[in-house]
């Protein structure tokens, strides 16, 4: 799958001593050139909005890392919602999965953001002042780059970082002196320099040395998926251009090895060693390649979105074993996690074990069992709850209030003690029903069971 190594490189931005081949693609107007920057502008309009979008008093998007809870488009998840948050990371998975079966690492060119702002955003701003291949460089104009690259940075570290902590906690952190908020206006810094460091410095290795994605291909993709392919049958031999050539044997193939869609790749691989790690499916290549074959009045699509299948001389069929799987379990993943999230309420309780004594004898003669009772309250409102015996008259309810509010969001322990007569135990345990209800209709019964003497 991978290019045979030629012996002064490691990778094809590495070399075999293992110092840095600087990448400077030249851009390759095209109509996927064209379609990438409509998709990769929209992304980052809605990548800087979405934390400022509210659904339901809520951010539409928004992993808190203080309170630990994950609004998703006005649903709430906290960390007890185990259940909820594993059937959404395998919708997630699953989701890539699939996406990569169909249309392959199309996530990687066109949306991941990586891709989007390298492409979109730092590397013209780096060709506008210094060219192409550097030949405007001067001091000046690499100062004003950087200068440029920071400001930007800077912003989107705020942006990346209000999906974390929210817009008005990072607004304190931004507006207000470091000196009050040292902690967060350090992180603040310290992620604009990352991002700085990735875009300014790092760039394509990201993709290349640190992220798995490409990688994971080899599992991802199957002979039917989608990839950017070079029609070997078609080009090879490569010879000299010319516009027609008499149809023989040893006639040269329609590659004139001109080397543009090298010169063109963000990632400095060479297409026509065919399907590698380091392709992003970006469409440089495509773009650059069809002109030429244009002037050289030769069909399109040495170069295209293709299929190894369709390479191999074979057809691209959508149909096939995880194209069925994969779409059958996500449906799966996605009903349950659709009901269980409309079945879930806005009130959670749970009997807890107690921290001291199980039981005491009162000077009656009844047996005072201790009780506690967990509640969490889901909602954003504050709601007031209460809790009584059920079917059970001769038990008596002590408490040291009548009636609990329990904060929005927020956790309560109710300590209850419940007075029983010492002969209504067998073996020690006596099971008794206690009803918990709320100011907003809740409604939920506890079945307890109370120790005592045996």
């Amino acid at each position: 799958m991978s290019p045979p190594l030629v012996p002064d490189r490691v990778l094809s931005t590495l070399n075999a001593d293992g110092s840095r081949r600087k990448i400077n693609p030249r851009p390759a107007p095209g109509r996927f050139l064209r379609a990438r920057r409509i998709v990769g502008y929209a992304l980052i309009a809605l990548f800087v909005s979405l934390p400022f979008i509210e659904i339901g008093g809520r951010p539409a998007l928004l992993l808190d890392l203080v309170t630990r809870e994950l609004s998703l488009f006005g649903l709430v998840f906290r960390p007890t919602d185990g259940f909820l948050l594993m059937l959404l990371g395998i919708s997630i998975a699953l989701t890539v999965f699939l996406v990569t079966a169909l249309v392959g690492r199309a996530w990687c060119g066109w949306a991941c953001p990586q891709t989007v702002y390298l492409e979109m955003v730092f590397r013209p701003i780096e060709q506008m002042l210094e060219g192409v291949h550097g030949q405007h460089k001067t001091r000046a104009r690499s100062a004003a780059k950087w200068l440029i690259y920071a400001a930007l940075a800077f912003a989107l570290s705020n942006v990346f970082l209000a999906y974390f902590v929210g817009v008005k906690r990072l607004e304190t952190w931004v507006i207000g002196s470091p000196a009050a908020h040292p902690g967060g206006f350090a992180l603040v810094v310290g992620v604009a320099g990352l991002m700085l460091f990735d875009f300014g410095y790092f760039r394509e290795q990201m993709c290349m040395v640190t992220c798995p994605y490409g990688r994971l291909q080899s599992v991802l993709l199957d002979k039917q998926s989608l990839i950017i392919g070079y029609d070997a049958k078609r080009g090879e031999p490569r010879g000299k251009a010319k516009r027609s050539l008499p149809v023989l044997a040893s006639a040269p193939g329609d590659c004139v090895d001109c080397g543009a869609c090298v010169a063109v790749c963000p990632t400095g691989i060479d297409i026509r060693d065919g399907l590698q790690m380091e392709c992003v499916g970006c469409a440089q290549c495509i773009d650059v390649c069809d002109p030429i074959m244009d002037k050289l009045g030769r069909k399109r699509g040495l170069i295209a979105y293709t299929s190894q299948n369709i390479l191999a001389g074979g057809k691209r069929h959508l149909l096939r074993a995880r194209t069925i799987v994969y779409p059958l379990l996500l449906a799966i993943c996605a009903t349950l996690l659709v009901v269980a999230v409309a079945g879930r309420s806005a009130t959670r309780v749970a009997v807890t074990r107690t921290s001291g004594p199980s039981f005491v004898e009162l000077p009656s003669g009844l047996i005072a069992s201790a009780v506690r009772i967990e509640i969490e309250n889901e909602s954003d409102a504050p709601r007031i709850y209460r809790v009584q015996v059920m079917n059970a008259p001769e038990a008596t309810l002590r408490t040291p209030q009548d009636q609990w509010e329990v904060r929005a969001r927020h956790t309560q322990t109710l300590p209850l003690f419940v007075d029983v007569p010492r002969t209504s135990f067998s073996g020690g345990k006596r099971s008794i029903s206690l009803l918990v209800t709320d100011d907003a209709g809740f409604r939920r019964v506890l079945d307890v069971t109370l120790l005592g003497p045996s």
